[in-house]
């Protein structure tokens, strides 16, 4: 099967994994008053599918030696359609519940694999993993840039407007079934991968992937209101979320280039890292915020394709890839869905936001330690 099939499989895998996440968020204040629901639980709808990318990414492993990576993925795949298309049965706060929980399985299932898949059919390619991580930002931009013009053209069908969502799971599901019936797939029962517990430099990821994603996720959370309480305005505090969001995707893109010409991973992680430090140091000062979220931008969008990389890079088949996105995913993202609420706390104790940018700096310090401590092998001239 050509190469052109397996690319545009991983595109519209990817494009699926954060819509049933992020169409939620931009709906929150919505969601809060049409079902009548406080903040905390509208922050749940959320947090759910992120602690659950967490929680069950290690199932992943097993899935995929029960199965075949190929129809693992598919059932991921699967999971994540149904749970947002039944979003449109009715507009109740239960079922939005069940369907981030459901939705966030699958997703913890998807991550693992897509790293598995791209060790599998393009081990000399690392760089691919910025086409993953790309169509994800892609995928969650808009999800939440459209839904709420889908909301309001459809007259304020809640149900109709999530589940809008499912569109791109159909298109993915009707790509991935082509490829396996084109393709036969079998199960790796005899080869029973345990996740790297005891690997020095498995632990090492698994932080670095947590600090990373608690960055993130705090970020996408606190950007805006810490820009209402420097006094912008609505349109433009969410006007910072979105150019934090789309300075990502030429950041993406720039990664796997870097890499193959520097060779020193290392050097970009820290890099980054700086970025984010900058960023944050300039939330401090009385200056404009755009130049410090555009920095905050660079930096999240350099480290994410990263930190997806580095299982890739330093294992030697697309199982064992699997087992250490597992590890370092399970841990990255049950902190990172800790992250905003970390920092939320911080702020409700200090009642001001930088004492909570001042929290993550210190973060994004430990980060630095940690990818300081990393042995990693140059990956020049890979692409």
């Amino acid at each position: 099967m050509r190469k052109s099939i397996y690319i545009l499989a991983l595109i519209l895998a990817a494009i699926n994994l954060r819509p049933i996440i992020t169409s939620v968020a931009s709906m929150l204040g919505i969601l809060q008053s049409e079902l009548g629901i406080n903040a905390l639980t509208a922050s749940l709808l959320t947090t759910l599918p992120v602690l659950c990318m967490g929680l069950f990414a290690p199932v992943a492993a097993w899935l995929s030696q029960r199965y075949g990576l190929e129809r693992s993925l598919y059932i991921s795949l699967l999971l994540i359609t149904l749970a947002t298309a039944l979003r449109g049965i009715d507009r109740s706060v239960s079922l939005l519940m069940v369907t981030a929980l459901a939705g966030g399985v699958g997703i913890s299932f998807a991550g693992p694999l897509l790293s598995s898949f791209i060790k599998k059919y393009f081990p000399a390619r690392p760089g691919m993993v910025s086409i993953y991580s790309v169509s994800m930002t892609i995928g969650a931009a808009l999800a939440s840039g459209l839904t709420l013009p889908i909301y309001t053209q459809s007259q304020h069908n809640l149900p109709l407007t999530l589940s809008t969502w499912a569109l791109p799971g159909v298109a993915a599901l009707v790509v991935w079934t082509a490829m396996l019936r084109n393709k036969r797939t079998a199960a790796n029962g005899s080869n029973r991968l345990k996740l790297p517990f005891g690997n020095k430099k498995a632990i090492q990821f698994t932080l670095f992937f947590g600090f990373m994603a608690s960055m993130f996720y705090a970020l996408t959370a606190w950007i805006s209101p810490i820009a209402l309480s420097f006094g912008y305005s609505p349109q433009e505090a969410a006007m910072m979320l979105t150019a934090f969001t789309l300075i990502q995707i030429p950041v993406s893109l720039l990664i796997p280039g870097l890499v193959r010409r520097l060779g020193r991973i290392k050097l970009l992680l820290v890099g980054c890292s700086m970025m984010e430090l900058i960023g944050l140091g300039l939330l401090l000062w009385p200056v404009p915020m755009l130049p410090a979220v555009l920095l905050l931008g660079i930096g999240a969008g350099g480290l994410f394709p990263l930190g997806l990389m580095l299982p890739v890079m330093e294992t030697r088949s697309p199982e064992e890839a699997g087992t250490w996105a597992a590890m370092s995913q399970m841990g990255g993202y049950t902190m990172g869905a800790l992250g905003p609420l970390f920092i939320g706390w911080i702020y409700d104790l200090s009642g001001h936001y930088n004492a909570s940018i001042t929290a993550m700096l210190v973060i994004v310090l430990l980060m630095m330690g940690v990818q300081l401590s990393i042995s990693i092998k140059s990956q020049k001239g890979l692409s």
